[in-house]
């Protein structure tokens, strides 16, 4: 069963060549590969989430060579659900793209989608920080040409800047690796966490310089303050559903913080011990407050959903920055959430633009449209989810996380932080809201062609899934907790992949 492990990396990286190869002559072939890909992807990672389930470390050896010598693909509750999330999100944003065509503004959409699922699937897997590295680079060459995807000047301008921010950030984590391995001698996380702890006084302050870059690079992919400015301006202007399965991309950056701290610089790791944790809190709270003002203040849909999904990472933050088991669990359960709700927001933000002809997306009173109480109340329910009211599921990762940081020294700055931009978020959505759905402006100006329903297909899938979050929190809760505390015992770990080495 431990083979079945390989698959979230095979498929994609299978599908995305034959779609490639039949493109040009047979497009209806190429599509009909990518999302039947997705689908054995869903498949694939259900299986392995109720694998996990049994609170064991899975791993598998590619080429079977042993940890920390081979390549080594490790599967526990956080890769599952990681894949789980990427496994649903990614059939929803390609279904958008070809119910709405945009698919067809370049023939290679279909293969760097894929290539694109592989980055990410691989970085959920891999148990090698160089592969990670590898990892990230699969999918953000995939990212670079999903970002120019349709062409336009605003996406060039803002890809050029996303490319080289990037490469920046890259170098940056190939100089951590090196100074890791070079004080280590192995680039196996499990393996980093056993010689970190054995690491005498002359090497700490070198190691606390590499455990700072590392852990820079993770924040840069988050997009935590200062390290945000490239999100805005690039989510905004991609297409609608490249931004949605965009939405996952700063989760990784997270994701890749809570797996590498706890492994490998944890208690053990002397002058390198939780090393992000005077400055991660601080961040977080700032990221928080500028994501949701940017919500406040934004003159278009997308743009808001961009400031959200820099917001809701704050939030997020915040209650990873305790290194707790129920605040991990929290922020957990809300990393799932949020990458949800910004998918949602920016497939209801193009099915608003569709419908506005040249109106687009603008916060400002326009014509009616077509379908508009319809696409209202769709944009009402990803306007709930993204501020964390009742009943959607953000009101319940938004307990979880009050609740986990109550016991925290500076508890009172980290509750008026979400609380108030709870408020920033809900009064900047209502604000776009009446003007999209209650004001008419503009009069005699014509909207766009009446629209089919093909489009608001996915972003009803987002916001059901959402719904199911919500109604199943009890079991997923428990999932996430569980999760959280496997990730806090890393000793377990290094025994299941090192082999007793």
């Amino acid at each position: 069963m431990d083979q079945l492990m390989i698959a979230p990396v095979a498929i994609p990286a299978l599908a995305a060549p034959l779609a490639l190869l039949v493109m040009r002559r047979r497009r209806w072939l190429g599509v009909g590969i990518s999302v039947a890909a997705s689908l054995l992807l869903l498949a694939t990672a259900l299986l392995l989430l109720d694998m996990s389930r049994d609170g064991g470390v899975h791993t598998y050896a590619l080429g079977d060579w042993p940890a920390p010598f081979g390549i080594v693909l490790v599967l526990d509750r956080l890769s599952a659900l990681m894949l789980v999330l990427t496994a649903v999100l990614s059939p929803i944003a390609l279904f958008h793209a070809v119910a709405t065509k945009a698919d067809r503004a370049g023939w290679h959409f279909h293969p760097l989608f894929q290539f694109q699922l592989l980055g990410l699937n691989g970085a959920f897997l891999t148990g090698d920080l160089f592969n990670l590295f590898v990892f990230f680079e699969v999918l953000l060459i995939a990212s670079y040409g999903l970002m120019l995807h349709g062409q336009g000047r605003a996406r060039l301008k803002a890809g050029v800047q996303y490319v080289v921010v990037n490469i920046i950030g890259s170098s940056l984590f190939l100089i951590a690796l090196g100074l890791l391995y070079a004080l280590t001698g192995t680039l196996n996380m499990a393996d980093m966490g056993q010689r970190v702890a054995a690491l005498g006084p002359d090497d700490q302050g070198l190691l606390r310089i590499a455990a700072l870059l590392l852990v820079s690079v993770f924040a840069l992919k988050a997009a935590l303050v200062p390290l945000h400015l490239w999100l805005p301006r690039t989510y905004a202007v991609a297409t609608p559903s490249v931004a949605a399965l965009f939405a996952l991309m700063t989760k990784v950056g997270v994701y890749a913080m809570i797996r590498v701290v706890p492994q490998v610089f944890g208690d053990d790791a002397g002058a390198a011990a939780w090393v992000p944790a005077p400055y991660l809190l601080p961040a977080a709270i700032v990221t928080a407050i500028v994501g949701f003002a940017g919500v406040f203040v934004a003159r278009s849909l997308s743009e808001q959903a961009a400031y959200a999904v820099i917001g809701s990472t704050g939030t997020l933050v915040i209650a990873v920055a305790a290194w707790q088991v129920d605040s991990l669990g929290a922020a957990l359960y809300y990393l799932v959430h949020s990458t949800l709700t910004g998918a949602a927001l920016f497939l209801v933000a193009d099915v608003v633009a569709r419908r506005r002809g040249s109106f687009g997306d603008r916060a400002s009173p326009g014509p009616a449209f077509s379908q508009r109480q319809l696409v209202g109340l769709m944009f009402m329910g990803a306007a709930i989810a993204a501020t964390g009211l009742p009943p959607l599921s953000g009101f319940i990762g938004k307990l979880l996380v009050l609740q986990a940081v109550a016991g925290a020294a500076d508890w009172g700055w980290q509750w008026a932080v979400i609380l108030a931009t709870t408020l920033a978020g809900v009064i900047g959505f209502a604000r776009t809201g009446s003007a999209i759905f209650w004001k008419e402006g503009a009069a005699g100006a014509a909207a766009a062609a009446r629209q089919g329903r093909a489009d608001l297909v996915a972003p009803a899938l987002a916001l059901a899934v959402l719904a199911a979050l919500a109604a199943a929190a009890g079991p997923v809760t428990a999932f996430t907790g569980a999760a959280a505390a496997q990730l806090l015992d890393p000793a377990t770990t290094a025994r299941v992949v090192l082999g007793g080495r």
